[in-house]
């Protein structure tokens, strides 16, 4: 019989807790779900020597949840810049250090970025445990190209910098990835559309929890769903369409387009809309605003003609 001894590595802990002595483990923790978590990452977090979080009041509910007993240390934004010269001598002198975030993988919109580099250049062992990820979550079932991807996180809540990196992403024809919070959701889709048009997009709210929400559509017509809720719960993450070569429409040929559109049997305004916004990547609004305004002018002429059949 051919002894696997990768498979007997992974799934005997022991070698693991072995070798954890002088390690740093980036360990992806639920983004939700508590169950949403390896047993690999289970395991490291109580063979580790500390563990840093971003927050350890959070991480807390998740070790207690595993029955999980050891020492934390916080590692967040605000003293990520001092903790990380005191967590990589820990690290020289042998200990093992496990980086967790609140939710999801490790540096991805959270800290960890600095502690992870120095750890690289002082020769340390840095190790990833993978896991839950909200970027790829999202992306995995948004039905967007899914074969290159540009993950950009938080924007910048400054209004400059914020302009000048959605300026950036004009002409990207790449996925885009986006996180943003439920208070300021709206803005970032308003501002999507203003800078990069109108494009097929998914707004992922709560996954796996209990609510968990997904809005496809435009960006404006996610923006018409939330504009009706009093109130957005939940870390949102939007995953936008690349850019694509569309043709350009003019306002007389928008008027064409409708006219044409309006002689087809059956089709209602919105579903002509709709179509429209979609080939050509329009505003909703305005669309929509001209087409009331052909199909008004449409139906005067129509009686004019019927009025002078009468004459006739």
């Amino acid at each position: 019989m051919i002894k696997n001894d990768g498979m007997n590595e992974i799934n005997d802990h022991t070698t693991l807790s072995a070798s954890v002595n002088g390690t740093l483990y980036v360990v992806a923790t639920p983004i939700g779900n508590m169950a949403d978590i390896t047993f690999r990452a289970i395991q490291t977090l109580k063979d580790v020597t500390l563990i840093a979080a971003e927050d350890t009041r959070h991480t807390k509910r998740l070790l207690t949840h595993y029955t999980i007993h050891n020492s934390m240390t916080s590692l967040h934004e605000h003293n990520e810049n001092q903790r990380t010269g005191e967590l990589i001598k820990r690290l020289k002198k042998g200990d093992s250090i496990a980086l967790v975030s609140d939710a999801g993988t490790p540096t991805l919109s959270d800290p960890g970025y600095r502690l992870i580099r120095e750890a690289i250049g002082s020769g340390i062992h840095v190790v990833p445990i993978p896991g839950a990820s909200a970027a790829l979550s999202s992306l995995c079932v948004s039905g967007l190209p899914t074969d290159a991807y540009v993950f950009m996180g938080f924007l910048p809540r400054k209004e400059g910098k914020r302009q000048k990196i959605l300026k950036s992403l004009a002409h990207e024809s790449k996925t885009i990835i986006f996180y943003e919070s439920p208070r300021r959701v709206k803005r970032l889709i308003d501002d999507l559309i203003k800078t990069l048009g109108n494009r097929q997009s998914v707004l992922s709210r709560e996954m796996t929890k209990l609510h968990e929400e997904f809005i496809r559509g435009t960006l404006s017509e996610i923006l018409d769903v939330l504009a009706d809720r009093r109130e957005i719960k939940g870390e949102c993450t939007l995953v936008v369409h690349g850019g694509v070569e569309q043709e350009t429409l003019g306002v007389d040929a928008l008027r064409q387009e409708l006219i044409q559109g309006l002689h087809q049997d059956g089709i209602r305004l919105s579903d002509l809309v709709k179509n429209i916004v979609k080939h050509y990547g329009l505003p909703k609004k305005q669309v929509y605003a001209e087409a009331l305004k052909v199909k008004s002018l449409y139906a005067s002429v129509e009686r004019d003609d019927v009025a002078s059949e009468k004459k006739e």
